[in-house]
């Protein structure tokens, strides 16, 4: 199996969107709404 190196922007991209993440669930904590997710090819509604 290959291993694949991630560039610096590659790993400043995966970082931010990491935290954008982070950002979204604890947004949806706040409101208490719900979380919409694709899970085995379903829509599925989470609550916090």
């Amino acid at each position: 199996m290959k291993t694949y190196e991630r560039s610096e922007n590659q790993q400043k991209i995966i970082q931010g969107m990491n935290k954008v993440y982070e950002n979204l669930l604890t947004y949806k904590k706040r409101l208490n709404s719900e979380l919409v997710v694709l899970k085995d090819d379903k829509i599925v509604r989470v609550k916090p």
